[in-house]
Formats: C-alpha cells, structure tokens, sequence
C-alpha cells in the first residue's frame, strides 16, 4: 500500500514508516521542518517528503498515519478526510502494524529507551521499534526477516495498549502526561494494570510501589537485593557500569548509574524468559552503546566534555545528576554546568517542585525558553522559583570551535570551554547543543 504519515519527523511516527517500508508498503510523510530524521527516510527508505505540510501530499495514498500532535485543520488531514481515505492516529495503527508479530514491549514512566535498546542489543536476532536512536545500529529502527520485535511501548496517550505484547517490561511506573489523562490517577494506573494484564510474560521492578502491589504472575527483580558491586567505570574515556547480577556473575554496560544496572537486569531477565543463555546475554550486553540524547556525549577532550540528555521530568534529571558527578569525579573535572529547556508548560507546572530540586549540586544553571509542544504559553516565574541557584536566563546555546555560548537578545553572554557542561530537554536543544542550528 501506499501510506502517507503527517508528522513524520517525530522520532515514534518515522519507526512506524520505516517499519511498514520493511513490510513492503511505499511510505512518503510531510513536516514543519527538514530535519536528519526526514532526510533519512528520503535517502534509504525512499520516501517523499513534503516541507512544509500540503494538501497535495495525500493524493493517490491508500492510508494516513497521523502524530499526536496534528489537529484536525491540518490541510493534509482535511484534504485526506475530504478524499475518503482511510486515517488511522499514531495509537490506532500500531494495531495493525503489531497485531501479527510476536511484540517485546517495554514501558514505564523512565528507561523505557534505554532498557528498549538493551534488550535490542540482548536479542540481536529480532526487529526493533525504539522511541530513540540506538547508537549500536545507528537508528531507531532495525529490521531482520522473522515476526519478533522489540518495541518501546508509550503510556502518554495509553498506545501501548495497541501493542499486542507478548512479553512486556515495566521499568518503574510514576504519573505523567496526566494532561491525557484528565488528572485521574485510577485511570492512569489502570492503563498500567491493563498493558501488563495483555502480556504473557511480564518483567517488573518489583520495588516500585505500584508494580509490587499487582496480584498477576511475573518475573520480579528486587534491585536493592538482585544487584550487587556496582561500580562505574571509564573504557576509552566513555562512562560504563560494572556490576553483579543474583549469581550470575557479573556484567558491564555503557552508562553510568543505579538505573543503567537496573534497566540491563530487566531486559537480562526478559532475555532467559525467551530461551537465550546467560553467557551469550553477558556478550551481546557489550555491544549496546548507549543511545543518542541519553547522557550522549557530543565532546569528548581533555578540557571539557559536553553531554546532551533527553532528561525532561524530574525523577530522569535526578538520576541522571547523580551519574554526571561520578563522571566529573572520575574525569577529574572541577565544574557542572547544566543547561535546561523546560519541556512543554502543563509538565512544567505540574512538577516544578522537583525540578526545583533536581539539579542540586550543579554549579551554574542555564534556563532556556519553555519548549511549548504544541501548548499554549502559560507565565512562570522560572527567574524567581530557581533563585536559589547560581541562575542565567537565556535564548539560546550554541558549540562553536568546542566552546558552548550562551546566547541573551543576540549575544553571548557566557562561554564555556572547559569542565563538564550538560544540556537537558526532549525539545530542540539537542540541535543548539551540537551546534546544528
């Protein structure tokens, strides 16, 4: 078939085109902006893009798949209504692109990525659907010819219970995306309940506090008493975690921290659960390399190392603040910068508490402009409730010649070109970071 995506840029919408392309369909998709994601699937995966968004890009396709974030008076979405073709929201087709494979899906509130790529990396005889760019096969996507699949499953619009899973991981669960959710804790948990309840395997971090008061068969890690010795480690200058597993000896993994030991539990469990052996799981968890955006350094020099990290709600920056002071320690580094873009206003408001406290210990702290998502602006006093930090309010950051430069109405105000520097942020600041913009 000949199927259509509005919105294709998104790192969720192109996994789906480019999987439906290894399927055999012809695929073409329209955005906003030309980005590496839409340059990708027009060089390798043979699709044609439209820039910006034009009625003509629906003529002559059999479906439309659709992100999250286009509306109804979307010209495409309107010309395809018009049409009569059949449109299909990014929720609704996973039903048809997973309903025949045999799905490991991975959720949870943090390190869904992370443990996603993991178990990818784990079980290299199988596809994968991940929500990031796995830095082992350079996408967000791989294809190998049988049904299984590894998939990043999304509670934020409860899609993940289109995922048909047939093994399912839940790495911790918290609210979040309450927004979809209409502030009604039962019904956010309930999705929860029900992903799992649909899996014949599930894996969970039996110390989190929901997962551990469900009454349904699954396969527990206790990480306070499952994970022993765990120690960070440098190999070639980039972060890497030792650590101990029950009495399967021990293992090492790119990343630094708890969490990073954590997530590898899990998919290692996920793993023995479907037939493979612990040596050749040991093996093959050597050959995950982290993924892009997560504690992904961009620069690595003596001077200075500069991080980019997707880190967007307090609970992910927190940890990952924890894992960049061993790195500092371990680097022999005397500053932490941290540079944030606060993602979209209703997050924002909703946790400003812990975002207050989350990036303690930071030396300096740079805040960008809110990266709205679609949302309309909402005035917060971000100057006045982070006033206890050593505070710069920004427009923008850039790299040049290995120097971040901290931009205010069209100048730099700041420059940093030793330590450690560390942006935050699932918007566009993973661009200016890299200088890319």
């Amino acid at each position: 078939m000949k199927i259509h995506f509005i919105g294709i840029g998104g790192i969720g919408l192109s996994a789906l085109a480019k999987c439906l392309h290894n399927d055999g369909h012809k695929i073409s998709g329209s955005d906003i902006k030309q980005t590496e994601i839409t340059n990708d699937l027009a060089t390798n995966f043979g699709a044609k893009i439209t820039i910006p968004h034009h009625p003509d890009a629906v003529e002559g396709v059999d479906r439309v798949i659709y992100s999250a974030a286009v509306r109804p008076n979307n010209p495409e979405y309107k010309r395809a209504k018009a049409l009569g073709i059949e449109l299909f929201s990014r929720k609704e087709a996973l039903k048809f692109i997973l309903g025949n494979k045999e799905v490991y899906a991975v959720g949870g509130a943090h390190g869904k990525s992370t443990t996603s790529a993991m178990l990818a990396s784990l079980l290299p005889k199988t596809s994968a659907l991940i929500g990031a760019i796995s830095k082992e096969f350079g996408s967000n996507v791989r294809n190998y010819p049988n049904d299984k699949v590894v998939f990043e499953a999304d509670e934020s619009d409860e899609s993940f219970l289109n995922s048909n899973p047939y093994l399912a991981i839940v790495t911790n669960v918290e609210p979040e995306h309450m927004e979809y959710y209409e502030y009604d804790e039962a019904r956010f948990y309930n999705a929860y309940r029900n992903f799992l309840s649909l899996a014949k395997i599930r894996v969970i971090n039996a110390e989190d506090e929901f997962l551990a008061s469900l009454d349904m068969e699954s396969i527990k890690l206790y990480p306070s008493k499952d994970l022993h010795d765990i120690e960070f480690v440098l190999v070639g200058g980039e972060p890497h975690t030792r650590f101990t597993f029950r009495d399967m000896g021990s293992f090492e993994v790119f990343g630094f921290g708890e969490h990073i030991a954590l997530d590898a539990a899990l998919a290692i469990l996920a793993g023995l659960e479907l037939g493979e052996d612990i040596e050749t799981l040991r093996a093959n968890l050597r050959n995950y390399k982290g993924i892009k955006k997560r504690f992904d350094i961009v620069q690595n020099q003596e001077q200075m190392v500069v991080i980019d990290d997707y880190g967007h709600h307090p609970t992910e920056i927190k940890v990952t603040m924890q894992s960049l002071q061993s790195y500092k320690k371990l680097r022999g580094f005397h500053k932490l910068n941290v540079i944030w873009q606060p993602h979209k206003y209703s997050r924002t408001i909703d946790n400003l508490p812990g975002f207050v406290e989350c990036f303690e210990g930071v030396d300096e702290l740079v805040i960008l402009p809110i990266w709205s998502a679609g949302e309309l602006p909402v005035d917060i006093d971000l100057k006045g409730a982070f006033s206890r930090y050593k505070l710069l309010m920004a427009d923008s950051v850039t790299k040049e010649d290995s120097v971040v430069k901290i931009l205010k109405d069209g100048k730099v105000i700041r420059e940093y070109s030793e330590g450690l520097v560390t942006a935050f942020g699932a918007g566009d600041i993973t661009y200016q970071i890299r200088g890319e913009t």
